[in-house]
């Protein structure tokens, strides 16, 4: 390992923690290097010479795990990632696909976990901040947020202040740059203790003849760097973000996080669509991980690249090269633009008040070349540079985890109330209140298990999430599982999935039976979007999850996103009168369930089911047949009929413990008011929608009654949690 220390400083920074306003002094490490012994010897061996320190500095950002996924590529090529609407795929920094003729939808996912932890609302902030540059960079309008959330038990109040700062974060920024959050996902268990997972994704839309890329177009060509100075923040973020957090990782990688400016990131949006629209933006990256180094050498690839460093506007006197060409300051883009062209387009810029520089060239030699006052600093091969790690073969190990099934001895009300009030379960309204769903206009609903935005004459469906106990168990089932899942949200209204992106989401691959995990996932994910014919056109690996000071490592959580179209519909609670009813086969399924989490009963997780339910649920929405539907599956039954129906009255014939607790999917409750429109298709009839409670007849253990009292603390379990 090379080690060079660059500068030392002290910054105040201003924080809020759970003891109030403080200001915290660090000292910052500008760089540590940590290629091993053999990338750098075979580096050396290509370029015949040894590196400079901005050299190494580059490949350890570029080779890093985080932006080569050295461990994974082989495994990602696995997956179906063409269709008759992918306009583009994976490699760029969204994907596009079509909605209609004239609306594409641009589309990515990110992750934002060790720089969350260290400092969870820049870090969650600048998450934000990141993916929604991704979407701007390809000429699109950014319009929905999903924030699919991951933390540590929230009794311990570490864990509830990482929860509530990553949500303020999260909010603050996209309430700022106006870009409605219409979805998310909450999970709390103690593996994600010290290592959380902030995962985002953006959507936007863009005609689809007009988005950008993000591959220079022709040598002579103008780089023009805008937006935010750079400065020293987030140096090293690449490398960071592609090794584990440490017990002193707060004070010693704090400088590795980002700080956002949601302000100037608004102006960024608007000055970007702007230029889009003039024709002459030929190529278009937002500065991201490894900052300008990354952006400017994976943009040129495809040709070559000169770049002078000290062209860059700073926001700091005396930055060396290194810093200037590492650092992740955010709100910055880089563009490749005619020489002609230069003048138009930089009035238009500082039209937005934004600083703009002229720092370079695109070369037809393919060399990645950094000059510094003169002196050249980096002179690289730039296929060697960018795509040219060697992959990491890791073995991966499989392992039985499975328990035998043990029923738990409390009664099944007890085991009802337990489960209504977990925060995985409860109500989310303590954080959908944080966030603006309204902002432009666009959101038709928040509620049920999808965002639901208006486009044109049809309407835009998001989903995320996964199951990662479950997933843990079986990973290639609970990875096919939670592909399923998000497409059956989509289909309990009437929507059909267009795509997926992924966040990957695992510990160390060194570790044998992770490195299986994330085999399995990536093998069952693609497999269920072959079944449902839903592409994979992006996404993120964030590998390393684990944490030294809590002694823990993530569950495999390979979170998915997905998009659909459908005809424009509100979620709607079905009302009083109606009858509701379950769709689907009950299979006792309790392995990895909230039933496990909170009894530790064991059981087998649950199986793929059938794909043919989806067809028949969607159908009976957009026919009116079904008035309203939902999928069962996190906290089974009773977490559904909570947020569905939680004043009715059903009756359960057959095991009601298994129907009450099993989160085996391919099940769907219904509302209907007209059984005639229902014949023709296999129901479970429940009972009807009204009352003052809860109230479940069953024949093999009695009556169960929960009341609007005790309902309430499904209401308020999660708001309680921030009471500390």
């Amino acid at each position: 390992m090379h080690t060079f220390l660059y500068a030392v400083l002290l910054i105040p920074l201003k924080r809020k923690n759970v003891l109030g306003t403080y200001y915290l002094f660090v000292e910052i490490h500008i760089s540590t290097i940590m290629l091993c012994s053999r990338d750098i010897e075979y580096i050396e061996k290509e370029i015949g010479r040894s590196l400079s320190d901005l050299e190494m500095a580059c490949f350890e950002n570029l080779w890093s795990e985080h932006c080569s996924y050295r461990s994974t590529k082989p495994l990602l090529r696995t997956l179906p990632t063409e269709g008759e609407n992918v306009l583009l795929g994976p490699g760029d920094d969204a994907a596009i696909v079509r909605f209609s003729d004239d609306i594409a939808i641009a589309i990515g996912m990110e992750s934002h976990n060790h720089p969350s932890y260290v400092d969870p609302y820049d870090g969650a902030a600048t998450g934000v901040g990141g993916i929604v540059r991704d979407i701007i960079s390809m000429g699109s309008k950014p319009v929905a947020l999903m924030d699919p959330l991951y933390f540590g038990d929230p009794e311990g109040e570490k864990n509830r202040y990482l929860f509530e700062h990553v949500v303020a974060g999260v909010g603050d920024y996209g309430n700022c740059i106006g870009v409605p959050i219409v979805r998310g996902e909450l999970t709390f268990d103690d593996s994600y203790s010290g290592n959380p997972l902030v995962n985002v994704v953006c959507a936007g839309i863009v005609h689809p003849d007009k988005f950008l890329t993000a591959r220079v177009k022709a040598p002579k060509n103008r780089l023009i760097l805008y937006g935010s100075s750079t400065g020293r923040d987030g140096l090293g973020g690449a490398s960071f973000a592609s090794r584990d957090l440490s017990e002193d990782s707060e004070s010693e990688d704090r400088p590795a996080v980002q700080v956002g400016d949601p302000y100037t990131e608004k102006l960024l949006i608007d000055a970007t669509l702007e230029l889009a629209e003039t024709g002459k933006i030929l190529s278009c990256r937002d500065l991201g991980a490894a900052g300008l180094a990354g952006a400017s050498s994976e943009m040129s690839s495809s040709f070559g690249a000169r770049i002078a460093a000290d062209k860059v506007h700073l926001r700091e006197e005396g930055m060396n090269e290194i810093e200037i060409m590492l650092a992740e300051s955010q709100e910055r883009m880089l563009v490749e633009v005619a020489t002609s062209d230069v003048a138009e387009i930089c009035a238009i810029i500082e039209k937005y008040d934004l600083r703009w520089s002229d720092i370079g060239e695109v070369i037809s030699e393919k060399r990645y070349i950094i000059t510094f006052h003169g002196q050249v600093v980096c002179d690289l091969p730039v296929d060697l540079l960018v795509g040219g790690a060697p992959e990491e073969a890791w073995e991966g190990t499989p392992y039985s985890a499975e328990k035998p099934f043990i029923k738990p001895p409390e009664d099944l009300k007890t085991l009802c109330n337990m489960i209504l009030v977990h925060p995985d379960v409860a109500s989310k309204d303590w954080v959908k209140r944080q966030y603006d769903h309204d902002v432009q206009l666009r959101t038709v609903s928040t509620e049920g298990g999808c965002g639901v935005l208006r486009l044109g004459d049809s309407a835009l469906y998001l989903s995320c999430g996964c199951s990662p106990r479950q997933i843990y168990l079986k990973p290639y089932e609970g990875a096919a599982n939670a592909v399923y899942e998000n497409c059956a949200n989509l289909a309990a209204m009437g929507a059909e999935p267009l795509c997926v992106v992924n966040c990957l989401n695992f510990a160390s691959p060194v570790h044998e039976e992770v490195f299986w995990q994330i085999q399995e996932c990536i093998r069952g994910m693609g497999d269920m979007c072959r079944k449902l014919n839903t592409p994979v056109v992006g996404g993120n690996v964030s590998l390393y999850n684990e944490s030294d000071e809590f002694d823990t490592r993530i569950l495999p959580t390979p979170c998915i996103g997905m998009a659909g179209k459908g005809d424009v519909r509100r979620y709607e609670i079905p009302k009083a009168g109606m009858k509701i009813g379950i769709i689907g086969k009950t299979r006792p399924s309790f392995g990895g369930s909230m039933l496990d989490l909170l009894t530790g009963c064991g059981g087998t997780a649950p199986g793929i089911p059938d794909v043919s339910v989806l067809e028949i649920v969607r159908n009976l929405v957009n026919s009116g047949a079904v008035v309203s539907a939902t999928d069962i599956s996190k906290g089974g039954l009773i977490a559904a009929l909570s947020g569905f129906a939680p004043l009715c009255e059903i009756r359960i014939s057959g095991n009601a413990f298994d129907e009450l607790f099993s989160e085996s999917y391919g099940r769907f409750l219904i509302a209907y008011e007209d059984s005639e429109k229902l014949k023709d298709v296999n129901i479970r009839p429940l009972g009807v929608v009204g009352g003052d409670s809860l109230l479940i007849h069953t024949e093999d253990c009695g009556d169960i009654e929960i009341t609007k009292e005790e309902l309430s603390l499904w209401v308020s379990s999660t708001t309680r949690l921030m009471r500390f």
